[in-house]
């Protein structure tokens, strides 16, 4: 049997073992330490464990747990619903100003969060309450928070990140830099979508009544007093890390120290508090480790064949696609996948190919870094499994359908798509920022 029929075997059936229902890391797993026990023996077994003691060696995977208790410890402080309060009163005057708000709050969120969920939590619990209560139309409102709460999967710290850089052994300290003006576009595309939309139809964004909005200036400014903290956490976290004072895990464990001491002078840090920040940050972290450890393994035995350099001879020498024509082939396979896998998932089955392909082919693995995670985004909001879909779904109140979520996110997906072409056609929005900083780690 040659090699190209047997990573076609391997890849057909780690699909077949997800459609079974199995977990992700379980099905990947699993066939990559089957076949390789297949192909090479018993010395085949030691993939498995050699991909475990890599995982544990990894010393940027500190910054995995650290980063994600520090976005359950601030969602669960209340600071995401003092910076609304804010934008409430101060952005209340504009055709959708409460939704813009809800833009800026998610992107502040998602500098101190790095994760989707949390943003979605927020968002939904927060947010949207106020939105359909000032008369805001659900449909647009939805789209916004889904939108906007994929943000985090992009902004510094982007956990997503954390793994593609693990999986493609790229710096992690690069991979955020690259992130920050991609996800600023993406959030200033949102708001000018939402701003001309407004100014279109006010019905949908009505401005605040006046005596809500008829406050006296030294209120208004000590309202800006909720964005003090997270200020100071981005900055201890980020600010010291492009500076080059702290390393990547040096400044994960500023972000989430400083986390623990926001929530304590809020006063909102009390043992049943904690005990279920620890719960989801260890859930979280595990689920990221089995993933990453599985998707080592079965990159070990795809890199044994030589399925990559096949994939390769098969696209550029028989079929005689040009790079570019190779790189929108796989975005457009990410976004197919995407409607029924999600994010960590599409990375672990597809980047033992796609990666290494992508530095043969001649384009930096930083600014793909960028264009995988902005696909993920789109994915969370596809049809008929995307990720945000489920969680607004189960978060929205009963007078949201789920007719109503999946047509609020159609502009929105459509300004991702123009976002990530945009970042296509101009690598430099990805690559100029981390190759001006000097980072670490």
């Amino acid at each position: 049997m040659s090699y190209e029929i047997i990573a076609l075997l391997m890849f057909s059936s780690m699909m077949m073992s997800m459609l079974t229902g199995q977990r992700v890391f379980a099905a990947i797993g699993f066939v990559g330490v089957v076949a390789a026990a297949f192909l090479w023996g018993d010395g085949g077994f030691e993939l498995g464990f050699s991909a475990g003691m890599k995982l544990m060696k990894w010393y940027p995977l500190l910054t995995l747990p650290l980063f994600i208790f520090m976005g359950y410890m601030l969602s669960e402080s209340g600071i995401a619903e003092d910076l609304y309060k804010a934008f409430h009163v101060w952005m209340g005057g504009l055709p959708g100003g409460l939704a813009i708000g809800t833009i800026g709050l998610m992107v502040i969120i998602s500098a101190m969060n790095g994760l989707s969920v949390a943003g979605m939590a927020i968002g939904a619990t927060i947010a949207l309450p106020e939105l359909l209560k000032r008369g805001y139309d659900k449909i647009m409102v939805s789209g916004v928070i889904q939108a906007g709460s994929s943000l985090g999967i992009l902004v510094p710290p982007s956990v997503v990140l954390v793994l593609y850089g693990m999986i493609a052994r790229q710096p992690v300290g690069k991979l955020w830099i690259a992130g920050v003006f991609p996800g600023l576009l993406l959030a200033s595309m949102f708001i000018i979508y939402i701003v001309v939309r407004c100014r279109i139809t006010p019905s949908l964004g009505p401005i605040l009544p006046k005596e809500e909005r008829d406050i006296p200036l030294v209120e208004k400014l000590k309202l800006l007093r909720a964005g003090i903290l997270p200020f100071v956490i981005f900055f201890l976290m980020m600010g010291l890390f492009v500076m080059g004072v702290t390393s990547l895990v040096e400044s994960s464990a500023v972000g989430a120290l400083s986390s623990l001491v926001a929530a304590a002078i809020k006063g909102r840090l009390n043992w049943t508090m904690w005990n279920k920040v620890l719960e989801q940050t260890l859930g979280i972290s595990c689920m990221f480790m089995w993933i990453i450890l599985a998707a080592l393994c079965f990159g070990a035995v795809f890199d044994g064949l030589g399925a990559v350099k096949a994939l390769e001879n098969l696209l550029v020498d028989e079929l005689g696609m040009s790079p570019w024509q190779i790189l929108i082939m796989m975005q457009i396979s990410y976004l197919i996948m995407g409607t029924f896998l999600d994010d960590t998932a599409m990375l672990v089955i597809v980047a033992p190919l796609y990666i290494p392909l992508v530095g043969k082919l001649g384009f930096d693995l930083i600014w793909y870094g960028v264009l995988y995670t902005i696909t993920c985004q789109i994915a969370y909001m596809t049809p008929p499994f995307g990720y945000n879909l489920f969680l607004m779904r189960a978060m929205a109140p009963p007078e949201i359908t789920l007719v109503d979520i999946y047509r609020s996110i159609i502009p929105f997906v459509a300004i991702m798509i123009l976002g990530l072409g945009i970042v296509m056609a101009f690598p430099e929005i990805a690559t100029w920022l981390p190759n001006h900083v000097y980072v670490r780690g």
